[in-house]
């Protein structure tokens, strides 16, 4: 069992969006807002879902490498 806390949850929540995206562009749906709806909104991504899924992607791994401190 892993346990998240501090500042990886955030980590963990960008992760499960992106994971989310990628469900939605397999076709899976879910109550509520999409994945992809939250994200636009929360960081102002533009284009489809594989656009803002790659931006999401290039977000994740800059927090990534600045945790890191390459």
């Amino acid at each position: 069992m892993a346990v998240i806390t501090g500042n990886d949850i955030s980590l963990f929540r960008l992760k499960v969006l992106a994971s989310g995206i990628n469900l939605e562009m397999k076709g899976l749906r879910k109550r509520g807002k999409a994945c992809s709806q939250i994200v636009r909104e929360e960081f102002g991504f533009k284009g489809n879902k594989a656009q803002v899924l790659n931006q999401l992607k290039g977000r994740i791994s800059l927090i990534e490498k600045a945790r890191i401190g390459c």
